[in-house]
């Protein structure tokens, strides 16, 4: 019985947590704003989003505009 209520809580949890966005590289270039905002969470928690798709894609737009600015 307990484990059926621990699964229970598990998938509501699960469930209920809405599934953040994954920007694309391009995207983040378009949008300066969300670009800087993206960068700025990424370096406030880097051992826990650091690896995340958009911490990577972030950097790789941050790069990538830089690279144009030259």
């Amino acid at each position: 019985m307990k484990r059926h209520v621990v699964l229970l809580a598990v998938l509501l949890v699960s469930c209920s947590e809405q599934a953040e966005r994954t920007y694309t590289v391009d995207e983040l270039i378009a949008d300066e704003a969300l670009l800087s905002e993206i960068i700025a969470t990424c370096r406030n928690n880097p051992g826990e989003l650091g690896n995340t798709p958009n911490c990577q894609n972030a950097a790789a737009a941050d790069f990538k505009a830089r690279l144009k600015r030259m």
